[in-house]
C-alpha cells in the first residue's frame, strides 16, 4: 500500500485550475457511472434478464487515467474489463452497454457486436457498407473483443507494427485516413493472470524485438478467478519477471512501469510518460497496475467470498479505486462533499434509466412479433372451433410471459403448424413462421463472410493468357515473377515469415525481392508462428494486406487460434463491422516426413469457416487465387504444393490480371465412366492411375475442387456424377477429414445419392501420420496403385 501521488496542476497556462477541476470531475463522473453499470448489470443477471455478466468494476480509475491519453487514429486490443475505458473514449454508452448484457440483435442498438458476444466486447467500424476503410486515423479504434484469455496479445503486435510499416514506407499512394505517419499506439490490455498464457510472451518478446509502439496495461487484482498470482507467475510479479527485457541504453526492449491501481494522479504521470515515447520513439512500454479490486468477484458465476478472506476482503473495500479516488478529490479541495454526493446520485440515475431504456428497445419488437403471433392464433381459433381451447390456450401462454424471447414465439407457432399442418386455415401462421425464419436468420446467421462489393466471391474469373511460344519455368519462378509484379504495383501488400526475407523462403518464391522492395516490405520474423499471425491480422485490421507466411502447414497448428477465434469470427460477430483481409501462405501435402508433409485439411475448414481455404494444384492457379482474395476483403489461406516448386509450368503472361473463382472446380480431364474428385497434389497421383486405367477402356472424369472453402457452389460434381453414376473423393488428409467434408457436400447437400450406381468411395490417408522417407510416404499416404484398385472394384459391382 501507499499514499497518493499529491497533486499536480498542468503546467500549461491555458489549463485553469477551474478546467482541470471539471476534467478530474469529468473523470471521477465516468467511474461512478461505470460501477453503477457493472452493479446493475450483475443484477439483471440475477433476476433472470440477462445470461451472463462479466464486469470491469475495481479497474475504472485506472481506465479513465488510460483513456487520456488515447489519441484518434490510436487502437485499442483488450478484453471483456474495459467497459470504463469505452466510456471515457466515448466510443459506447450505458445504453449500448446494456443492449450487449441484453443480447439485443439490433446493430443500432449494439454497435459493437448485433447481440452476437456477450456484455464488455467492444468493437469500432473499420470498413462501411460498401468495404471501403474508414477514416482510421481521425477516429478512435477498438479491435472486436473475444473472451479466451490473452487471444488480443497476437493481434496487438500487428496493429503497433503497422505504425512502423506507415512511418517507413517512402510510397504511401492510396493510404489515405490510414496512418498519421505511425504515431499511433496500440493499447494492449489484459488481466494478469492471463499473462501467464504463451500468448503474452511471444507478443512481448517480439515487440521488445522489433521495438513497436504497443502499450500493455496488465490489470493485477491478485487473482486469476479463484487463484492466486503466487500460482501463476514467477516472483508472484510480471514485472519483476520481466524485469530482463527492460529497455537499456543501445538495446532493444520494452520500458517497464509499476503503479497502483488506486493511485489516479500517479497513473496519470506514469501513463503519460511511456504512452509519449512509444508514440514518439517506437518503444513498447508494459504498465504493471497493481493493487486492483474487483469488488464483485470474477463474474456473475460465482462469488469471491469463496476463495478470499476476510482480511482480503476488508483490504478490497479499502482501497477500492472509487472510494481512492473520492478522497483524493476531496483532499485536494477538487470538490465538496455534497457536490460528490449530488454526481454520484445523478450517475446513479442515468444509469438505471439507460438500463430501462436498452430493454425496452430490445423487447420492442419481440413484442410486436408476439402481438402479432397472438393475433394469428385467435384468428385461427376462430376458424377451427372444435380446436379453439387448445390454440387459444397456447395464444394465452405467450400472452402471459411477461419477458417473452423470440424463440418462444417461434416454438409456439412451429406448434400448432405441426399439429394442424394439413389444415388451410394455418397457412397465415406458416407464412408468419416462415417471415420470422427468415428475419432471425438476418439477425443471428449473417456475416459470416463479407456479403458486399468486396465480397471475394464477387470478383470475375479472368483466364490465364499465355504467349505464342511460352517457355516453360519452375514453379517456383512463376510466384516469384508474380510477387515481383505484385509488389511493384500494389504498394499496401507486405509479406513475411520464417525466412521469407534474405534467403527469399525456402523454396525461393521471394528470392532477391527483399533487396529490391525493401525490408519494411518483404521480412524475416522469429520462429513464433501464433505472432506471425498476429502481425498479419493487426496490419490487415489497419487497411494494409499482408502475406503472413507459415513454412509447412504442419506449423498451422502453432497459430491456429488466432486464426480461427478471431480472423475467421471477426467478420461475424461484428456483424460485418470489421474486416480483416490477412492472406495466408503455407505449403503442404505430399513430402516426407511427420512434420514435413501434412495435409490436415479437415482440421482446417471445420476450424476456419469464415475463412476461404484455397488449394491449388500449381504455382499458377496459386497466383490466380492470390489475386482474387487481393481483389475482396475477406480472409483466405493459400495452401501451395510442396512438392510442386520445381515441376515445370508455362507462365502467363497476364500474371497479376489472372484470377481463379473461389468455389468453382474445373474439369482437368473429361470421361464417361467415374468421377474422381480432389485437389492439390494428390491430383498428379490420380493422373499416374488414370493412365493404366483408361489403357484398359476405363474413361475418368477428373475434377480439381481448387478450394475447400467455399466448396462448389455451381454443382460442377454433381453434374459429372450424373454422366458417371460413379464416384470416388481423394485426398491426403486422415480418415473422416477433408474427403469425408466434399463426401458430404455432394451426397448430402448436392443431392448426389440420386444419380449412383454403385457405392461412393473415399479414399484418404492412414489415420497416423505419414512416416518418414519414400516408403513411409508410399505407404501412409494413397497411391497410383491404391486409387486403381478402388476404382476397377467400382467399376465390377
Amino acid at each position: 500500500m501507499g499514499n497518493q501521488t499529491p497533486l499536480t496542476v498542468p503546467a500549461n497556462p491555458e489549463l485553469s485550475f477551474e478546467s482541470f477541476r471539471q476534467e478530474v470531475l469529468s473523470d471521477y463522473k465516468v467511474v461512478c457511472i461505470s460501477r453503477e453499470a457493472s452493479l446493475l448489470g450483475r443484477k439483471e443477471v440475477l433476476t433472470g434478464k440477462a445470461k451472463f455478466g462479466i464486469f470491469g468494476d475495481g479497474k475504472e480509475v485506472a481506465q479513465v487515467a488510460m483513456a487520456k491519453f488515447f489519441r484518434p487514429g490510436d487502437w485499442r486490443s483488450g478484453y471483456y474489463r474495459d467497459q470504463t475505458f469505452h466510456f471515457a473514449i466515448g466510443q459506447s454508452n450505458v445504453q449500448q452497454f446494456f443492449a450487449q448484457l441484453y443480447a439485443d440483435p439490433d446493430i443500432n442498438n449494439d454497435t459493437n457486436n448485433a447481440g452476437r458476444q456477450m456484455v464488455s466486447h467492444f468493437a469500432t467500424q473499420n470498413v462501411d457498407s460498401e468495404g471501403n476503410w474508414t477514416n482510421l486515423k481521425d477516429q478512435k479504434n477498438t479491435a472486436s473483443d473475444m473472451a479466451p484469455t490473452a487471444s488480443q496479445l497476437p493481434r496487438s503486435l500487428g496493429l503497433a507494427y503497422a505504425s512502423k510499416v506507415f512511418r517507413k514506407l517512402d510510397n504511401t499512394d492510396g493510404f489515405n485516413g490510414l496512418s498519421n505517419n505511425g504515431n499511433e499506439v496500440c493499447f494492449c490490455t489484459i488481466g494478469d493472470a492471463s499473462t501467464s498464457e504463451g500468448h503474452f510472451w511471444e507478443t512481448v518478446n517480439a515487440a521488445g524485438v522489433l521495438q513497436v509502439p504497443v502499450a500493455f496495461f496488465v490489470w493485477d487484482d491478485g487473482y486469476g478467478i479463484s487463484v492466486p498470482k503466487k500460482y501463476q507467475t514467477t516472483k508472484a510479479s510480471i514485472s519483476e519477471a520481466l524485469s530482463g527485457m527492460q529497455k537499456e541504453p543501445g538495446t532493444n526492449g520494452i520500458n517497464i512501469y509499476k503503479v497502483k491501481g488506486w493511485d489516479y494522479a500517479g497513473m496519470c504521470e506514469a501513463f503519460e510518460e511511456g504512452i509519449r515515447i512509444a508514440r514518439e520513439e517506437h518503444i513498447p512500454v508494459l504498465f504493471h497496475v497493481e493493487e486492483i479490486t474487483q469488488p464483485q468477484g470474477h463474474s456473475t458465476s460465482g462469488s469471491h467470498e469463496r476463495y478470499k478472506t476476510q482480511e482480503r476482503l476488508a483490504w478490497e473495500r479499502e482501497w477500492d479505486g472509487l472510494k481512492q479516488m473520492r478522497e483524493w478529490i476531496i483532499q485536494n479541495a477538487l470538490s465538496t462533499e455534497e457536490e460528490l454526493r449530488e454526481l454520484e446520485a445523478n450517475a446513479k440515475n442515468d444509469v438505471k434509466n439507460s438500463k430501462d431504456r436498452a430493454w425496452e428497445a430490445y423487447q420492442l419488437p419481440i413484442k410486436a412479433q408476439m402481438e402479432e403471433a397472438v393475433r394469428l392464433l385467435n384468428n385461427l381459433a376462430d376458424q377451427l372451433p372444435e380446436e379453439s381451447g387448445w390454440i387459444k390456450k397456447k395464444a394465452q401462454v405467450l400472452t402471459a410471459n411477461r419477458e417473452p424471447l423470440r424463440r418462444d414465439i417461434l416454438k409456439t407457432l412451429h406448434d400448432v403448424i405441426v399439429y394442424k399442418q394439413t389444415t388451410e386455415a394455418v397457412k397465415d401462421i406458416a407464412a408468419y413462421y416462415k417471415e420470422l425464419l427468415a428475419q432471425n436468420k438476418g439477425l443471428y446467421n449473417s456475416h459470416l463472410y463479407n456479403e458486399g462489393p468486396k465480397s471475394a466471391m464477387l470478383v470475375p474469373e479472368v483466364k490465364a493468357v499465355f504467349d505464342d511460344a511460352p517457355k516453360p519455368i519452375n514453379g517456383y519462378e512463376v510466384l516469384n515473377k508474380y510477387f515481383d509484379q505484385l509488389f511493384t504495383n500494389n504498394p499496401k501488400v507486405v509479406a513475411f515469415g520464417e525466412d521469407l526475407g534474405f534467403i527469399g523462403d525456402v523454396n525461393q518464391g521471394f528470392s532477391g525481392l527483399q533487396e529490391k522492395h525493401g525490408d519494411i516490405r518483404i521480412f524475416d520474423t522469429g520462429i513464433r508462428e501464433l505472432t506471425i499471425m498476429g502481425q498479419g491480422i493487426g496490419l490487415a485490421l489497419r487497411g494494409l494486406r499482408p502475406i503472413a507466411e507459415i513454412q509447412y502447414i504442419d506449423y498451422v497448428l502453432y497459430g491456429l487460434q488466432p486464426l480461427s477465434d478471431d480472423v475467421a469470427t471477426l467478420h461475424y460477430r461484428t456483424y460485418g463491422r470489421q474486416s480483416c483481409p490477412l492472406i495466408v501462405r503455407t505449403r503442404g501435402h505430399r513430402l516426407e516426413g511427420i512434420w514435413h508433409s501434412g495435409s490436415p485439411m479437415g482440421m482446417m475448414i471445420n476450424a476456419l469457416r469464415g475463412m476461404y481455404l484455397c488449394v491449388p494444384r500449381n504455382m499458377t492457379q496459386a497466383v490466380g487465387m492470390y489475386n482474387t482474395l487481393l481483389q475482396g476483403n475477406d480472409p483466405g489461406i493459400v495452401v501451395e504444393c510442396l512438392n510442386g516448386y520445381r515441376l515445370k509450368e508455362t507462365p502467363p503472361s497476364n500474371l497479376l490480371e489472372m484470377t481463379v473463382p473461389l468455389g468453382v472446380p474445373e474439369v482437368i480431364k473429361q470421361g464417361e465412366d467415374i468421377t474422381i474428385v480432389s485437389y492439390g497434389s494428390t491430383l498428379r497421383i490420380i493422373q499416374e492411375s488414370v493412365n493404366s486405367l483408361e489403357a484398359t477402356g476405363i474413361s475418368c472424369e477428373i475434377i480439381d475442387v481448387q478450394t475447400l472453402l467455399p466448396f462448389d457452389i455451381n454443382h460442377v460434381i454433381v453434374e459429372s456424377l450424373k454422366k458417371t453414376s460413379r464416384i470416388v473423393f481423394v485426398d491426403e488428409d486422415v480418415p473422416g477429414g477433408a474427403a469425408a467434408y466434399m463426401f458430404n457436400k455432394v451426397m448430402e447437400e448436392q443431392g448426389g445419392y440420386r444419380y449412383l450406381d454403385v457405392a461412393p468411395r473415399t479414399i484418404t490417408a492412414k489415420a497416423h501420420r505419414p512416416a518418414y522417407g519414400s516408403d513411409g510416404d508410399y505407404f501412409s499416404k494413397p497411391n497410383a496403385e491404391d486409387i486403381e484398385t478402388v476404382i476397377r472394384e467400382m467399376m465390377a459391382e
